[in-house]
């Protein structure tokens, strides 16, 4: 009789330590996964901005151009209306209709826009790789923590690479816009 119940008090301990140690080993598989799945927001905002980078530069670079050449013909318009006028009356009526068309020049304004959304790209990049970096960080310390690093190896989890960053997109800034 009494051999009986340790037995069964010895299988419950059996089976309340297998239970725990599946509990356990889902547990740090339920975190891993949870941290991988950060990784990889991480990484698609740095794809989102990147993407943004190459879609917004090219156009924005274009209406500069595109505004650059209009103001570089309409100053070129006074100047041959000053050479070709003989007199102060007309050089005066071009230059009131070339300033009722076009009020005011604004390149300098233009670039100063282009300028600005660079350097917001730019932060902006550098956030989300920095904030990818982190992420990985955190799941590479978990991972190779213990005991979690027990139970991770033996369903496939591996410490993560910081150098991910090749999604297709240059990762270096664009140069030499308006050549």
């Amino acid at each position: 009789m009494k051999n009986w119940k340790v037995i069964v008090i010895a299988l419950i301990g059996i089976i309340c330590f297998a239970a725990m140690c599946v509990f356990g080993v889902q547990s740090s598989q339920n975190k891993a996964i949870g941290l991988e799945e950060s990784i990889e927001t991480a990484m698609s905002d740095i794809k989102v901005q990147e993407k943004a980078r190459m879609d917004k530069l090219p156009n924005l670079v274009d209406c500069v151009k595109q505004y650059d050449k209009h103001e570089a013909e309409t100053l070129q318009a006074i100047v041959d209306g000053r050479g070709t006028a003989g007199d102060i009356e007309n050089v005066t009526t071009a230059i009131t209709a070339v300033a009722e068309a076009y009020p005011e020049l604004k390149s300098d304004g233009n670039y100063k826009q282009l300028m600005t959304e660079l350097a917001t790209t730019e932060n902006l990049l550098s956030q989300y790789r920095e904030n990818y970096n982190k992420q990985v960080g955190t799941y590479n310390r978990y991972v190779k923590g213990f005991p979690a690093r027990i139970f991770l190896s033996w369903t496939g989890y591996q410490v993560q690479d910081y150098q991910r960053l090749d999604y297709g997109a240059p990762v270096d800034a664009p140069t030499n816009l308006f050549e």
